[in-house]
């Protein structure tokens, strides 16, 4: 499966609204808070308004530093996905519990540096595993090579703990040629440059899922 970002995007509304003329299967949300990472997103007053240009399901990626602020706000839309990071300040069991009790799939999300044995403890409680294969923060960088292995990683995990059910999400750096290297380890990737800076994102869409 696709989710496509728009981080990069300098006119959101025609960006989200030729998105949605795609089969793209989801609308990948950054949302930043200036103070888990440099960039700031727009504020929700503005965000709750995407359904205008898209009734694609969201995936959501919080990049902040207290989640519980803004769950309620973006489980309001149309999301399937809420994703967050080991490293906020707030309970990560907390989080999760409460991302599910609007009924939305959980997330978390593994920076760079961060191990996968990290994510153990919190299995029962996630549906999704986002691996950035860049720091986090930033549209447009290229993707770090040894995320390869931790997604090999993730997929033996899958195979030790066949009680729970998550998917794995690729996001941070994803073009064709890195779909060709992933495409067997993942089920969604997430791209937005090489999606959004195209002049045809239904063709750049398709040289990633044909290899699906």
């Amino acid at each position: 499966m696709i989710s496509a970002s728009f981080l990069t995007s300098k006119d959101i509304p025609k960006t989200l609204t030729e998105l949605n003329n795609t089969d793209v299967d989801y609308i990948h949300v950054d949302v930043l808070d200036g103070k888990y990472v440099e960039g700031k997103s727009l504020p929700f007053k503005e965000m709750k308004h995407i359904y205008k240009f898209t009734d694609k399901r969201l995936d959501v990626h919080l990049m902040v530093e207290s989640p519980s602020k803004y769950i309620k706000d973006y489980a309001s839309l149309n999301t399937e996905y809420i994703s967050i990071h080991l490293d906020t300040l707030e309970d990560i069991i907390s989080s999760l519990k409460l991302i599910k009790s609007y009924g939305i799939k959980s997330g978390l999300v593994l920076n760079p540096d961060d191990k996968v044995s990290e994510l153990i403890p919190y299995l029962p409680y996630i549906d999704l595993i986002l691996v950035m294969g860049v720091i986090p923060g930033k549209g447009g960088q290229k993707f770090i090579e040894k995320t390869t292995n931790k997604l090999k990683e993730l997929n033996v995990l899958k195979k030790e703990y066949k009680d729970f059910n998550f998917k794995i999400s690729l996001d941070g750096g994803v073009n064709d040629v890195v779909a060709r290297k992933i495409n067997n380890l993942v089920d969604i990737m997430v791209s937005g440059a090489y999606i959004t800076n195209s002049n045809d994102y239904q063709k750049q869409i398709n040289s990633l899922r044909f290899l699906r």
